[in-house]
């Protein structure tokens, strides 16, 4: 008389089943990931119960996992030496879809065994996913200390056979029954590399066949000879002390794919409301797509539990830290079903604030410690966290000890200071953070707004590099001192010591050039907002001034090459009465002479702020006939 049972699904099965198959899972390998899940859940309930029950053990050897394929039968097995299961907890887990046996498990277990328990599963569906590519899967089990063994069969419509089997181990064999279409799941090289990807740091062995002595997949398996595929350990769980450097240096290469080392590194393990493990990477070189690949960022592996879930940079540190590279393995991380997706909730957010310290934490020290390697981190990602400064305001001040800046010290555009740096050498009374904002080193170093500062030996921030007008205007302070763009409104020079007597001078020359000042506004017209006696220059005829909150020309340019619209922002022209060319435009009778030196004065101002010109060669025949008529 047969032994067999027909049991059918517990809930709506089908549909359920349905949704799996097709719904839940947005790539189809997945379904090796949670089976493998399933298998190191299996071992380590053995070792758990084996610590109060060491018979459980037997003799079948340590718990393992191997992965078989049959080319012939078309079958993937995948075989585990764990717990096993029951009759009963085979109708109980695989016959209830959405029950799982883990999540029942971890309920029984008290909260100190839960600290050390690697368990994955919480749903209870990810052996269904099995189905996603066979259209029949068998499951034979023996349950650890016992002498039965059962079979569950199912087609994954809305019932499945339950019969006695024989198993000479303890564990259990889940076999795929493929589809005609996934062949590709029995080919050794994808089954490696599934595996090393997903399942590289569980705990236990993952076996395949060991292919044949030529190499030739033909022949792989049919030697019975397995060999071990994934690490079968993750640095990141090991104590800091027990690591060496080299160690390091292999794994950064390992999840990076970088050919050169890391520059550092910080490890740390959090244990409290929230359990998790950081190994963070910070790379020596950028690579070529870092300033466009905001969107669909790589580099962070989340793991739970070491089981690899996902790319998760974009959701585990912000834009501007896109260059970090490493893993993090929480034990408690909110996921979606599919274990694809993280949940959006405040763990989540609290988990991304925190590794977010970490890396600001390692940039931190590293720019104290070792100058010479923050110095090379700057140079390959500094344009990058300068987007932080405008985008992570709670980290701001943090972010702004980290910024490097060429000033009018610097002797090139590589030699880089701290804010801290410019703040302990502002002069007595200096109230402000000089800085200056030009298309390029060249156009910033010899700007003519900077001749009155560096007259009076006062340092000027210059920034020259394209994000830089940008960042610059979400840093309104550092420690209690404002910005101030020395392009842009009045020159305040605050309580500089001679601060007064340059402005009692400075009025006096607006008095004395009041009817040139009116000459060049006829002469340049709507060319410019307004024309003043400017207290920037010292050498120079003219330069070119905006408004206090207007945007830089070399930025008005930049947005309308990329196809924004920009408000039209007229700049003032500032002047120098005591330079030659003033002198010789009061000199002038002639009103067409004037005109054409005005025009020469506004242009030259132009080419020094870098801008180009409407009428270059109207601006040559001008300069012309200045010569001649000089000669």
């Amino acid at each position: 008389m047969s032994q067999t049972e027909t049991h059918t699904f517990q809930a709506e099965t089908s549909e359920v089943l349905k949704l799996v198959i097709h719904s839940l899972y947005s790539h189809k390998e997945i379904f090796l990931r949670e089976l493998i899940s399933n298998a190191s859940d299996a071992c380590d309930k053995l070792r758990f119960e084996a610590v109060q029950n060491a018979d459980l053990l037997g003799s079948d050897g340590d718990p393992r996992i191997d992965i078989v394929p049959d080319k012939d039968a078309r079958t993937l097995e995948i075989r585990d030496l764990g717990i096993g299961m029951s009759r009963q907890e085979l109708i109980d887990n695989l016959g209830t879809i959405a029950r799982s046996g883990t999540k029942q498990f971890m309920a029984a277990l008290s909260e100190a065994q839960k600290g050390d328990a690697q368990l994955i599963g919480q749903f209870g569906v990810g052996f269904y996913s099995g189905f996603i590519v066979a259209d029949r899967i068998e499951v034979i089990s023996r349950r650890a200390g016992s002498s039965e063994a059962w079979r569950w069969v199912s087609t994954g419509t809305d019932a499945y056979t339950l019969e006695p089997a024989k198993r000479a181990e303890r564990g259990t064999s889940i076999v795929l029954h493929l589809k005609e279409d996934e062949s590709e799941f029995l080919n050794d090289w994808t089954l490696r590399n599934l595996i090393r990807r997903y399942s590289d740091h569980i705990g236990f062995p993952i076996r395949l066949p060991k292919p044949g002595k030529d190499g030739d997949e033909e022949s792989s398996g049919n030697t019975g000879e397995m060999e071990t595929v994934n690490q079968a350990a993750a640095l990141w769980t090991l104590p800091k002390n027990d690591i060496k450097d080299d160690e390091y240096q292999a794994f950064y290469k390992h999840i990076s794919h970088d050919f050169g080392e890391a520059l550092s590194w910080t490890h740390n393990r959090v244990e409290g409301n929230q359990n998790f493990t950081s190994l963070l990477f910070l790379p020596a070189k950028a690579p070529m797509d870092l300033a466009f690949d905001r969107d669909q960022r790589k580099g962070l592996k989340l793991y739970v539990k070491r089981v690899f879930i996902m790319d998760a940079a974009e959701q585990m540190l912000p834009a501007y830290l896109r260059f970090v590279r490493g893993v993090v393995d929480s034990d408690d991380l909110p996921l979606n079903v599919s274990r694809e997706l993280l949940q959006n909730n405040r763990q989540v957010e609290k988990l991304k604030s925190a590794l977010t310290r970490r890396v600001l934490d390692l940039l931190d020290k590293l720019a104290r410690e070792d100058k010479d390697k923050y110095a090379q981190f700057w140079s390959a990602f500094g344009n990058v966290l300068k987007e932080g400064a405008a985008e992570d305001f709670s980290n701001q001040e943090r972010i702004a000890k980290l910024l490097r800046f060429a000033t009018t010290r610097s002797s090139n555009a590589d030699e880089r200071f701290s804010l801290e740096d410019y703040v302990a050498r502002m002069k007595t009374g200096q109230k402000a953070i000089y800085f200056l904002s030009a298309d390029g080193w060249n156009a910033a170093a010899n700007s003519p707004q900077l001749e009155a500062l560096k007259a009076r030996d006062i340092e000027v921030i210059l920034l020259h590099e394209r994000i830089d007008e940008w960042m610059a205007g979400y840093l309104r302070e550092f420690e209690g001192k404002s910005w101030k763009n020395i392009a842009k409104g009045d020159l305040d020079l605050g309580d500089l010591p001679d601060a007064a007597e340059v402005k009692a001078k400075h009025e006096e020359a607006v008095k004395a050039a009041a009817s040139t000042i009116d000459a060049l506004k006829t002469a340049l017209g709507d060319k410019v907002h307004e024309v003043r006696v400017s207290s920037r220059l010292t050498d120079s005829p003219s330069c070119l001034v905006l408004e206090e909150y207007d945007m830089a020309l070399h930025m008005q340019r930049l947005m309308r090459a990329a196809g924004h619209e920009v408000p039209t922002a007229k700049p003032s022209l500032e002047i120098n009465p005591e330079h030659p060319l003033l002198k010789r435009f009061d000199m002038l009778a002639d009103g067409a002479e004037r005109e054409s030196l005005a025009l020469v004065l506004f242009e030259q101002a132009q080419l020094a702020e870098g801008a180009p010109l409407d009428d270059p060669a109207g601006f040559i025949k001008r300069v012309n006939a200045l010569l001649l008529n000089a000669a």
